[in-house]
C-alpha cells in the first residue's frame, strides 16, 4: 500500500517522542505529594493520550475518584512539576529526526496532539522538531480534541484541502477514531501508547514498526530520502 498525501499529520506522544517517563514521573509526584501511593510506568502510560488532565484523574482513581476541586489542585502540582522536568528523560523514537528532516518542505506537516500547547510547544522545541511543522495543534488549540475529527478536518482547511487529501500517523485508538471520523487514511506505529490493544485492533490503513518506514510507503515520484 503507498499514499499520496497533500498534507500530513503526525501525533506526538507515543508516535514522535516517548514522553511517559516524565509524564509518570510528574504524576507520581502528584500522587506523593498527596499521600498516595505511586502508580507503575506501565499503568501511566496506559493513561497518555487524552490529555494529562485525564491521566492526572484516572491515576488518582486507582485508590479513590476525585472530586473536580482535588482534580484542579492535583493538575496545579502537575503543570508546575511537569513543566519544569519537560524532557528530562522522554526522547524522540528512534528515525523520527531524520524522517522529518526527510519529510520537510516535501509536503506540509502538521504536529497534532492532545498534549497543551504549554508542554507541546517546549517540547518541540526542545528536541529541534517545531520548525518542521507549518502548523501545531494541541489539545487546547481548538474546542474539541482527537477523538473528534475537528483536529484533522481544521487541518484540511488551513491547507485548502479535502481531509481524504491528507495522511494521519498515530499510535492510538483516538487517531484511527478521528481519522475515520474525518474520512482521512491513517498509518500507525507499531510502538507507542494504546494500553492492552493490540495494534491490528486500531484498524488502521497501515503498520510501521519504525517512523523511516514510513518513507517508504508515500509515493516514490517524490523521492522521500
Amino acid at each position: 500500500m503507498s499514499f499520496a498525501p497533500s498534507f500530513l499529520l503526525l501525533d506526538l506522544d507515543g508516535t514522535l517522542i516517548d514522553t511517559a517517563p516524565d509524564l509518570a514521573a510528574a504524576a507520581n509526584h502528584v500522587l506523593a505529594s498527596l499521600g498516595r501511593p505511586a502508580a507503575p510506568m506501565e499503568k501511566i502510560r496506559s493513561f497518555i493520550g487524552n490529555g494529562v488532565r485525564e491521566l492526572m484523574r484516572r491515576a488518582l482513581a486507582l485508590t479513590a475518584e476525585p472530586s473536580e476541586k482535588e482534580l484542579d489542585a492535583a493538575m496545579a502540582i502537575f503543570s508546575a512539576y511537569y513543566g519544569e522536568h519537560l524532557h528530562r528523560h522522554s526522547l524522540p523514537y528512534p528515525g523520527v529526526p531524520e524522517t522529518l528532516a526527510a519529510l520537510h518542505g516535501k509536503t506540509p506537516l502538521v504536529c497534532i496532539t492532545n498534549k497543551s500547547a504549554q508542554f507541546t510547544l517546549p517540547l518541540l522545541a526542545h528536541f529541534g522538531m517545531a520548525d518542521y511543522f507549518s502548523l501545531i495543534l494541541s489539545g487546547d488549540s481548538l474546542p474539541r480534541k482527537k477523538p473528534d475529527p475537528l483536529p484533522l478536518t481544521h487541518a484540511a482547511r488551513h491547507f485548502a484541502h479535502q481531509p481524504e487529501e491528507g495522511l494521519l500517523v498515530g499510535d492510538s485508538i483516538n487517531d484511527t477514531k478521528a481519522a475515520r471520523a474525518a474520512g482521512m487514511p491513517v498509518v500507525c506505529v507499531s510502538y507507542g501508547y494504546r494500553g492492552d490493544m493490540p495494534v491490528a485492533n486500531l484498524a488502521a490503513d497501515a503498520i510501521i514498526d519504525t517512523m523511516p518506514e514510513l518513507l517508504s510507503l508515500l509515493r516514490p515520484e517524490d523521492n522521500y530520502s
